[in-house]
């Protein structure tokens, strides 16, 4: 066993996010190019410290974007859409035009689609080749990162997003499947073995290439691809004079079905995700083990990195376990191991330092990206340790003392009420289509009736009167006028536009998880535990600490106030419990079936009583449904569906046939399981759909799709204005697919990261197509 230990990745956003307010206040015209610039730098220098100080071995480079990774890799590839070139703009000016789009003096142009990086709650751009588009390595950005590094006097291991998991991301144009071609790729081959090369000469030890693509189902010809392209890219470690070594690194999952071939093929470091993919990539180690250095073996010098310490939890990592763990894995392990994290540490928050009214016997709990240096660094050293030192290490007493089964005590009334359900509790009756036509009769809607996601624009007022209340600036009543009067006048607003179902605006709202878990038994918070979800946009999740039950009525008032104000529908806004569950930091000591389903009876609570207030649409939000789906096909229903969409249906299955449920979710694929999504049994659901170019329609279609629905008809995470004609276009796109009498009309999301200045300009463009097409259909 060795006791090198090494990082995927680190948190880019900085500290105090610091990265965010720079970037966003060049955007605005408050800050110059290079002023956002040397931010930038600062942090990196600041992160590759912290990282030093703690130990690391393997320090991570590259791993800092100012948007992206999956982004800066097709910048690096020359992988830019003619339309962002021809805008003329500088490098990061054309990165942040991909990103959020550009409407301006140089052009018009949409943001390329975005969507979640695997099971997480992070967003990459989908890179997009076209027939004209020439792969070759055009950039420096990983070069002059590790030569900053090593200015700084630190060694650092360069990462890349891999090849492999590039191109099987990556779309053709209009969110077309990419057809792979040889030319494809032997071309990223090429740019790949360029970049080893050039790693060569800077002096580079290792190059990560991450490859979490591999964790998935393999389709026919995918070990092939694979091999192709690394073959030229390992012809260059083993033919270049001091060549770095090559690190293929997995996460989110197992490559149990891989393995064999990073074998055949002699890669000189192989990460393994042990939390994730725990079992089955000890079974495929232990297999290649058997082999005893005969073919297909694995050779003693190929280094494993053993994925230990989570790169997606918050909880203290069990060292007995771990421990025990990793000897399992150095008895099956020919070579060297190196103890890393699982993936990298960009998907949780920055440190516990700042957390200072948690108290000390909650937060020792708790590792954050920097607290999980130390783990890291402990359990090299504990891995190397006899049995009897082991015994004697402080580490290891403090740490068991954290497992000790004393942290909460259950609720005995959660349990109770869960003992009882049966299956009625999740069937809604009457059925779907007899429900559906109750409520056209009951709302009155017109055909294509418009509405929005949920949120307005939280302004800097808003958010400058939440935190007044916060400090004790204000009182409740002060603060709670200022919320009428921003409902108000939203609502007025909405009237004077012409939208159909209107929404209050959520602006009592700091986040739609964190608010909820504000009103639920059995949930902790953060004062600064940000984790980017894409860009600049960054979440503060909260923590399941115990069983969950709801404290106290958390959206009746102000969706009966808003409601008061006008004669037309006010949709009321909930989150629902898989996307708490997913959008916050779960327990590891239960299920997240059992958690789901103490928060489906939580926000069924809500349900009933919303409708008992006399609201008559009711939204429940599952905008995360997607993102916890397994990897695998084979656990899809197991392991998540199978109880996923019951609790959602747990919600709603009270309600009266006259109350219309709609539900929303965003930046997910959703066509492989829209049989899943309809069998939620919502009346309506809205998507998104505009930044994807509407491909989610072919599955609606196909599916013969029962639930109404919203296709998003424009791109909320862009700041240009759609012009009447464009959603006139994709109005009249949604029907080809959708019989219009199932047509809604919305936006992708909520509008709650946008301005005023463009939100409503944008939604009256939105009514005004929609009674265009309107009048074309005669109604």
């Amino acid at each position: 066993m060795s006791a090198l230990t090494s990082v995927i990745g680190f948190p880019r956003i900085g500290e105090n996010r610091e990265l965010k307010k720079s970037i966003e206040a060049y955007w605005k015209g408050n800050a110059s190019l290079d002023e956002m610039r040397s931010t930038a730098k600062q942090l990196r220098a600041k992160h590759w410290q912290i990282q030093k100080d703690a130990g690391i071995d393997l320090i991570p480079s590259n791993d800092f974007s100012y948007y992206d990774q999956m982004l800066d890799t097709a910048i690096l590839l020359n992988v830019v859409p003619k339309r962002y070139r021809d805008l003329n703009l500088g490098e990061e000016d054309t990165l942040f035009a991909i990103g959020r789009g550009y409407q301006g003096e140089q052009g018009d142009v949409t943001a390329q689609p975005m969507k979640k990086w695997f099971t997480t709650n992070y967003h990459y751009l989908v890179p997009e080749i076209s027939e004209d588009t020439q792969i070759k390595l055009v950039g420096t950005k990983p070069f002059d990162e590790f030569n900053e590094a090593k200015e700084l006097g630190i060694a650092t291991k360069p990462v890349l997003i891999g090849p492999y998991t590039f191109l099987k991301l990556a779309r053709g144009p209009q969110a077309a499947d990419l057809e792979i071609t040889d030319e494809i790729v032997s071309s990223a081959a090429a740019a790949y073995a360029q970049i080893v090369s050039r790693f060569a000469t800077l002096g580079a030890s290792w190059v990560q290439f991450d490859e979490p693509y591999l964790v998935l189902d393999k389709e026919e010809g995918d070990l092939d691809l694979f091999r192709r392209l690394y073959e030229p890219i390992l012809a260059v470690r083993r033919d270049a004079v001091d060549a770095p070594k090559v690190l293929v690194q997995t996460y989110f999952g197992h490559i149990a079905d891989t393995l064999p071939t990073l074998a055949e093929l002699h890669v000189d470091g192989i990460g393994l995700d042990f939390v994730e993919g725990r079992d089955e990539n000890l079974d495929a180690l232990a297999k290649l083990a058997a082999a005893n250095n005969g073919e297909g073996a694995l050779a003693d010098d190929v280094t494993i990195f053993a994925g230990v310490v989570g790169g997606r939890n918050i909880w203290r990592n069990d060292y007995a376990k771990t421990l025990d763990l990793l000897d399992e894995i150095d008895e099956v392990t020919p070579g060297e191991v190196v103890v890393s994290t699982a993936s990298s540490l960009l998907h949780v928050p920055f440190t516990t330092a700042n957390e200072h009214k948690l108290g000390d016997d909650v937060l020792r709990h708790f590792a954050f990206a920097v607290e999980k240096l130390g783990e890291l660094t402990d359990l090299a050293e504990l891995a190397v340790e006899s049995d009897e030192e082991r015994a004697a290490s402080d580490a290891l007493k403090d740490n068991a003392a954290l497992f000790d089964g004393t942290r909460v005590a259950a609720d005995p009334q959660v349990a109770a009420r869960i003992a009882a359900l049966t299956d009625a509790d999740y069937t809604r009756q009457p059925a779907r289509a007899e429900r559906q036509k109750t409520q056209r009769t009951e709302l009155g809607l017109p055909v294509l009736p418009t509405t929005t996601i949920g949120s307005f624009p939280q302004t800097r007022e808003v958010r400058q009167y939440r935190a007044r209340l916060r400090k004790g600036e204000i009182d409740q009543k002060t603060y709670d006028d200022f919320i009428a009067g921003k409902i108000e006048e939203c609502i007025r607003h909405q009237e004077q536009i012409g939208l159909d179902v209107l929404v209050h605006g959520e602006f009592e709202r700091n986040d739609m998880v964190e608010y909820f878990g504000q009103n639920l038994n059995g949930f902790l918070f953060t004062q600064n535990a940000w984790v980017q979800s894409y860009g600049t946009r960054c979440v503060k999740p909260p923590i399941v600490w115990g069983d969950v039950s709801r404290a106290r009525p958390i959206t009746v008032r102000w969706s009966s106030y808003a409601q008061s104000l006008t004669n037309h529908v006010v949709k009321g806004m909930l989150t629902g419990p898989v996307t708490i569950l997913n959008w916050s930091w779960p327990r590891e000591d239960v299920s997240h079936e059992l958690q789901t389903t103490q928060l489906a009876l939580a926000i069924r609570d809500e349900v009933l009583d919303l409708e008992k207030a006399g609201i008559r649409v009711i939204q429940i939000d599952e905008a995360a449904l997607r993102e916890k789906l397994p990897v695998r096909r084979s656990d899809w229903y197991s392991k998540y569906l199978d109880w996923a969409i019951p609790a959602f249906r747990l919600v709603h299955s009270g309600v009266r046939p006259d109350t219309q449920i709609h539900t929303h979710m965003c930046y997910s694929e959703f066509n492989d399981i829209i049989r899943s999504i309809d069998n939620m049994d919502a009346d309506v659901i809205s998507f998104e759909a505009s930044r994807s170019d509407l491909t989610v329609l072919d599955a609606i279609h196909e599916a013969h799709f029962e639930t109404e629905a919203g296709p998003g008809v424009y791109d909320i995470h862009s700041p240009r204005i759609p012009s009447v004609e464009e959603i006139e276009d994709k109005i009249h796109a949604i029907l080809t697919k959708m019989d219009v009498s199932k047509v809604w009309v919305n936006p992708d999301c909520g509008l709650k990261t946008r301005g005023d200045e463009e939100t409503w300009p944008s939604l009256e463009n939105l009514v005004t197509a929609t009674k265009h097409v309107r009048a074309e259909l005669g109604e």
